[in-house]
């Protein structure tokens, strides 16, 4: 596998070097580019397809790359590309469901620098960083902290403070968050708008902060996941419509799929709580206990209300384990 050069950042969107108080080459060499095969009866085959593109940062010299974990769920064949041009075999090692982090070995010496971890805590709004896809500075973006704050995805995912960045990054799975002083401080994880009063709605990165990564990177390396009981996961997916909580799509032999909760169906309460908002949805399932868990809905659904009980389940025991080649 080669690598591509379709397609580049704008150079006046480009950073440049002499912007940045580090070597902005050299610090961009260790972001490589990720290519994943995944087969075409795995679980996430149907919502994040069998062919997958994104980025990873080399952050140990033995070849251990961090990057977004549903770039390399269930992958069976993974490439590592250079910025120089060389491709590398890659063996998923780790894929933690809370945080979204997934690592990755590659199967042969890279010979780059490994990118130090920073502290995502210190940064600020507003602050200048660097978002970079693998390829060096030309899939480089000069981007600023927007936000920093919680943010809940329609999967049953939750950060308590997530870092959006402007302006967006094309290819932002995996992409490395460079903080001023040289050091990785988030992987990218979506695209997203952001409406406004006046004009065009604003695009953005959404980052996994690189602070969640230490408490639990030994159990990665030693487990492939955390070492403590998984949540309790439902394979449900939910959006937000005025202050009420939809469910807009269920997972194929999913928990809530089985226990007979539909698509339109409004959530009200969980275990007796009532819910406003996707956020304290997941609270309130994550609190019934450890996956295996029930989880009492009350549902609105065709103008009547109803309790539906759904046993729970670990979500890694649907998806297909890492075969070494």
């Amino acid at each position: 596998m080669s690598t591509s050069s379709e397609w580049e950042i704008p150079q006046h969107a480009q950073p440049k070097p002499e912007d940045w108080a580090f070597d902005l080459e050299r610090t961009l060499a260790p972001v490589v580019m990720l290519r994943a095969m995944v087969p075409a009866d795995a679980f996430t085959a149907g919502t994040l397809g069998t062919e997958r593109a994104g980025n990873g940062v080399l952050i140990r010299s033995d070849g251990l790359v961090l990057t977004i974990g549903y770039l390399i769920t269930e992958a069976e064949t993974i490439w590592l590309n250079t910025n120089d041009g060389r491709a590398f075999p890659g063996h998923a090692l780790a894929y933690d469901q809370e945080t979204g982090f997934g690592l990755v070995q590659a199967l042969g010496r890279l010979n780059l620098p490994a990118l130090p971890l920073g502290r995502s805590a210190r940064l600020r709004v507003g602050e200048r960083v660097v978002v970079a896809g693998g390829g060096g500075r030309a899939r480089a973006i000069a981007a600023r902290i927007s936000a920093k704050q919680e943010f809940a995805g329609y999967w049953e995912y939750l950060l308590d403070e997530a870092i959006f960045t402007s302006p967006a990054h094309p290819n932002w799975g995996g992409a490395a968050l460079i903080a001023g002083d040289g050091t990785l401080a988030g992987i990218g994880s979506l695209h997203l708008q952001q409406g406004r009063e006046n004009g065009p709605p604003e695009h953005l990165n959404m980052i996994v902060p690189i602070d969640l990564l230490p408490p639990i990177f030994d159990d990665l390396l030693s487990y492939g996941r955390p070492n403590h009981p998984p949540r309790p996961w439902l394979g449900l997916y939910a959006t937000e419509v005025e202050d009420k909580i939809v469910v807009a799509g269920l997972a194929n032999t999913g928990p809530a799929r089985r226990a007979g909760l539909k698509m339109g169906d409004i959530l009200l309460a969980v275990s007796g709580d009532e819910i406003g908002e996707l956020a304290g949805l997941y609270r309130r399932i994550w609190r019934c206990g450890p996956a295996g868990a029930r989880i009492p809905l009350l549902v609105y659904r065709d103008g009547r209300t109803i309790t539906i009980d759904i046993k729970s389940a670990d979500r890694a025991s649907f998806l297909k384990s890492p075969s070494l080649h």
